[in-house]
């Protein structure tokens, strides 16, 4: 047969087939321009029993349209800033010019108001069940940077194309669309496609489709693309394919994967391997080929150590290889086969990738443990870290959300999922809670329904329900724990044994549910050791007692191997020999660890450390008991060593955290801190504060950065002076104060505010103050900054003669020992000059320094270019027996890190034009930062 027969062949076979979509497409690529030109035809099945009038389509290309659309305010929700400054020729669009029904009659056409990337048509006549209806269109799709999303044309001019051409929206009685907010999670129903791509002859083209027919010009190529019952249409585009094909018994893999380290040969095996594991456990791939890029992994990579750079990689290459390419494979099988909505309803499609996932490795690599290769290490094979399994990471990266109350129901819209639980957390949750489910089913039947649900309903629309309902009517067990509790809930689980009551032939067991979780739990009985028996217990209310054979039992303990995600597992274990200090003794441990149920552990972490210049370097150690996962309750006691002051100094806290669900109050911690350190030459002052803090955010959107915190503490003071000291005697006795303070913050990429209000009492003085910043950034990365503060005495009963408890205009004398000052008893030298925004907020150190009734001040800074901005400061001073005085400042502000690194360079104040002064290297004022927590909050506020 002529081969430009087929696809005129294929076309007609496609017109004439029954009930199914189909998609018509002609585009002709201009590299230089960006764009591809589109004339394209949409027949659109009507499915359902409904007549409908209109039909939505998806422009997922026009995402990129503005800097307001739902993807780039997705961009700005996670710190990124590189859609908000693109240029324009930087970012995509999409330009209808055409579209008509099938009798070339316009049909009326518009972008939704809040949705710019999803088109409604109004049909020109309804379209009846089970009828068809044609829409052509003609567009231009102008491609933006791949540097967004990972999609576009790269600055070498290769193009990786995903949700590139229109598609028609899903229809089931609602019309399923939503914006693309590059959570790789388009929505259509599946159709047969047929594509004639025209390019420049130099590029090779890379897709899943099958190739019908090739053409060439001088200078231009067209390929023939046609591929039946799709829904992913990854196409790429390259001037130097690094594509590699392995053709197995199953299917063909097409992959650019990173194999650094692995022959040709391995990478046949593994990928043969991969494709017969894949077959065999959930069912046949329906296409003949699957197309894996490094794009793919990127956006769903091994999280963890697989991460760390190669040079010390704990794993070996073709280990690594080969889960990268499972991972990315089980996501990109099931992406084209199980058509479930994926923004409402990915939990099943993140459950059974990552439960493969695991069940992969405990067929293949069963010993293979969480550190790799580092597991055997001398110093290193001690740590609890070094006896977990590689699976049990998945425990752990979710339980890093569910201790520290971040956790989300896997019902909860992807959208509106913190990054961390939306890339890692979630999907662990899912698959380990498969795992849980199967071992509490038991008898392969979870496996056996996995398979067969994937198979009956291949390329089909479907939804977890429909799993649900499967797997319901393959046991007599009651499952509806597993989807109420577990799925559609954040709910901890976690049990207790409470008590056991010993005989000589019985042993009664009483266990706690500690949540109001109904879920089964197991329990183990030991003996040397060894699992004398497992059984699983259900409907535990609050307390559940049982009776079992005493039986020579060592130790009883409830979910032994794990397999529930239990909140706490250290009180899960009953000895039926010896004390209480027998049954979970103390262990001391080098370093963090991860939490080891067996013992109460204690960390020791040897500490260098340079907190002031009194001090100098301080040399100790850290006794704590906070492991890698967070504790409700935490202690820390750090004795370290003074080089410069030589003294035995340090800190000392401890803090217990009650986390609330359900409310916008979603913790309240109760502690105390002591501090023992220098603050002067010879001078040591002791810090004791007890304190209760409430934190609030907003339950229904976990996502707003918008965070609220109310902190009542006792703050005492006490100063000791030696004969050595050089600051004069102090003028104030030691002293204590009540501090309450309530702060309301919104720290956003393009707009950020903070406001707090602060009320302080002691013996001599009360005071109440009120703080508001704002920043505003534009969209040409110019920034507005604004802080307005007042602040004033409601009584000061304190030393006329002393402004130690005064507001500061430029250097607060930090009372209260708040701040981190490197001298903050120096009044010249650099360290005199280190400045920390708080109170007043000046830079010039003017000649009325302090307010000792009250003050009010206004701080505005804009960018001049780049990272250099203009500053000005004004204010009134008020003390007691003289009028206010007017004070204000200017200067220019460099901005290296903001908020963390920061060089102020006064110009022109009250003094005058201070750049043309004595000493004016003395005036320039700087802010900076040596505090790692600080710095890292930089990383963690884009995942949390």
């Amino acid at each position: 047969m002529p081969k430009r027969l087929i696809p005129l062949l294929i076309s007609l076979w496609s017109l004439f087939t029954f009930s199914q979509n189909s998609i018509d497409l002609k585009a002709s690529v201009d590299i230089d321009a960006k764009t591809i030109k589109i004339n394209q035809r949409i027949r659109y099945q009507n499915e359902s029993n409904d007549t409908l009038s209109v039909i939505y389509l998806n422009d997922w290309n026009n995402a990129y349209s503005t800097k307001k659309t739902p993807l780039a305010k997705r961009f700005t929700e996670e710190f990124s800033d590189k859609f908000h400054f693109a240029k324009s020729e930087q970012r995509g669009f999409t330009v209808i010019t055409k579209l008509d029904d099938e009798k070339g009659n316009a049909l009326e056409f518009s972008d939704l108001k809040n949705h710019p990337d999803v088109i409604k048509v109004n049909l020109n006549t309804p379209l009846l069940p089970n009828e068809s209806y044609d829409i052509k269109l003609t567009y231009d799709v102008v491609l933006p940077d791949d540097n967004f999303t990972g999609y576009g044309i790269s600055p070498d001019k290769d193009l990786n194309l995903k949700y590139w051409y229109i598609t028609p929206a899903v229809y089931n009685g609602d019309w399923q669309y939503y914006s693309n907010k590059n959570l790789d999670d388009l929505y259509i129903p599946k159709a047969d496609l047929t594509f004639e791509i025209e390019f420049p002859l130099n590029y090779q083209l890379v897709s899943e489709l099958n190739t019908t027919n090739v053409k060439q010009t001088i200078d231009k190529q067209s390929f023939f693309l046609y591929g039946k019952n799709r829904v992913n249409t990854h196409l790429i585009l390259t001037k130097f394919s690094q594509f590699k094909f392995v053709q197995t018994d199953n299917f063909t893999i097409f992959s650019d994967l990173s194999s650094e380290g692995v022959t040709p040969e391995e990478k046949a095996l593994i990928t043969d391997k991969i494709t017969r594991f894949i077959s065999e456990h959930l069912a046949a791939y329906p296409h003949e080929r699957l197309l894996i890029t490094k794009n793919d992994y990127k956006k769903d990579p091994l999280y963890g150590l697989n991460q760390l750079p190669d040079f010390i990689l704990p794993f070996p290459d073709n280990f690594q290889y080969e889960l990268k390419l499972l991972k990315t494979a089980l996501n990109n099988y099931l992406e084209n086969t199980l058509l479930i909505n994926p923004r409402k309803d990915y939990w099943l499609r993140d459950g059974v990738q990552i439960y493969y996932l695991m069940k992969y490795v405990e067929l293949h690599y069963p010993d293979t443990k969480l550190l790799g290769k580092l597991a055997n290490v001398w110093g290193i094979r001690s740590f609890h870290a070094a006896d977990l399994g590689y699976n049990d990471q998945f425990n752990l990266f979710y339980m890093q959300m569910a201790r520290t109350n971040r956790d989300q129901p896997l019902t909860t819209s992807k959208d509106s999922l913190i990054k961390f639980n939306s890339n890692i957390a979630g999907k662990y949750k899912a698959g380990i809670g498969l795992r849980y489910l199967d071992d509490y089913v038991n008898a392969d039947v979870l496996e056996t329904t996995i398979s067969e649900y994937l198979e009956n309903n291949q390329l089909k629309i479907t939804s977890s329900n429909a799993f649900e309902q499967l797997l319901k009517s393959k046991t007599d067990k009651d499952i509806n724990w597993f989807f109420t509790d577990y799925i559609d809930s954040s709910k901890k689980i976690d049990f207790k044994i409470k008590t056991i009551k010993k005989t000589e032939d019985s042993i009664t067991i009483t266990i706690k549910n500690k949540r109001k979780t109904n879920v089964p739990v197991s329990l183990f009985a030991l003996r040397d050791d060894s699992i004398v028996s497992k059984s699983w217990i259900e409907n535990v209310g609050k307390y559940k007692s049982l009776t079992i054979p005493r039986d020579s039992l060592d130790k009883l303990v409830l979910n032994y191997d794990n397999v529930l995600p239990e909140f706490n597992l250290r009180d899960n274990y009953k000895s039926l020999k010896g004390s209480f200090i027998t049954n979970k003794p103390f262990q001391f441990r080098l370093f963090k660890d991860i939490e080891d149920p067996n013992y109460n552990q204690v960390f020791i972490m040897p500490q260098v450390e340079f907190r002031n210049i009194y001090d100098g370097l301080t040399l100790g150690a850290k006794f704590y008991n906070k492991s890698i996962l967070r504790k409700k309750l935490n202690y820390r006691f750090s004795p370290v060593y003074a080089t410069k002051s030589k003294s035995l100094t340090g800190s000392s806290s401890i803090f217990y955290t009650h986390n609330i669900e359900g409310t916008d109050l979603f913790n309240i911690t109760y502690g105390m801190i002591a501090k023992y350190n220098a603050f002067a030459e010879d001078s040591f002052v002791t810090i004791l504060t007890p304190n209760i803090s409430f934190s609030f955010r907003d339950n229904d959107n976990f996502r707003s950065n918008q965070r609220r915190f109310l902190n009542l503490r006792y703050v005492g003071i006490s100063r000791e002076v030696g004969e050595n000291a050089i600051i004069e005697d102090l003028v104030e006795p030691d002293y204590n104060v009540i501090n309450l303070r309530y702060i309301n913050t919104n720290p956003g990429l393009v707009d950020f505010y903070k406001w707090f209000y602060d009320v302080q009492f002691a013996n001599n003085f009360g005071k109440v103050a009120v703080n508001y910043e704002y920043r505003k950034l534009s969209e040409n990365n110019r920034q507005f900054n604004l802080r307005l503060f007042a602040g004033t005495f409601l009584y000061n009963n304190t030393d006329p003669a002393s402004d130690y408890f005064s507001f500061a205009l430029d250097r607060p004398t930090d009372y209260l020992f708040d701040y981190n000052y490197l001298g903050r008893s120096e009044d010249s030298g650099i360290f005199s000059q280190q400045i920390i925004i708080a109170e007043g907020g000046f830079k010039s150190k003017l000649k009325t320094p302090f307010a000792n009734q009250w003050m009010t001040t206004a701080n505005v800074s804009t960018t001049i270019w780049r990272y250099i901005e203009a500053y000005g400061d004004i204010g009134l001073v008020k003390n007691k027996g003289f009028n206010p005085a007017f004070v204000y400042d200017s200067g220019i502000k460099v901005d290296l890190v903001t908020d963390f690194f920061e060089l102020y360079f006064p110009v022109y104040s009250n003094l005058g034009w201070e750049i043309a002064q004595p000493n004016y290297d003395q005036k320039i004022r700087i802010k900076f930062t040596v505090d790692p927590q600080i710095l890292l909050g930089l990383f963690r506020r884009k995942w949390y």
